[in-house]
């Protein structure tokens, strides 16, 4: 049997930004690609980076990162404190051979639900061409 390969990406939303463009891009039926599933949070700064790296060391093909665009955050700084935990988080997913690549920050606001659309179909559609995630491949896990 083969099977087409079905990306299974985690996206954590920023509550007030992110995933009220998610609602919208819903809400106006735009096309959204079903590989993602949403952990909504408050703000893109409270995702503690070892969530990020269990989820693809637990099977997660992608991560998606996406909060308020920087200067626009419901608390002042959060989106900057989250730029510059994900940029620490790109630098050790490469130390440890985690493709990088399958990792994504994107600033999307409560009003772009088609750039919401775009996001998560571009991204579902680069993961589907890396493939399954290696590590969650790996029988030990």
């Amino acid at each position: 049997m083969d099977q087409k390969f079905e990306p299974r990406i985690i996206g954590f939303l920023c509550n007030w930004c992110s995933y009220a463009g998610a609602d919208l891009a819903g809400s106006s039926k735009m096309e959204v690609k079903s590989s993602l599933s949403v952990i909504r949070v408050m703000c893109s700064s409270r995702i503690n980076s070892n969530l990020v790296l269990a989820s693809l060391l637990w099977g997660a093909d992608g991560v998606l990162v996406a909060g308020c665009h920087p200067g626009d955050c419901h608390y002042e700084q959060g989106n900057y404190y989250a730029r510059r935990r994900f940029a620490l988080l790109k630098k050790v997913t490469e130390v440890l051979n985690l493709e990088p690549d399958r990792l994504q920050l994107s600033w999307i606001s409560a009003s772009e639900g088609k750039r919401y659309s775009e996001v998560v179909n571009k991204f579902t559609e680069d993961i589907a061409k890396a493939g399954p995630n290696p590590i969650a491949q790996n029988p030990k896990l």
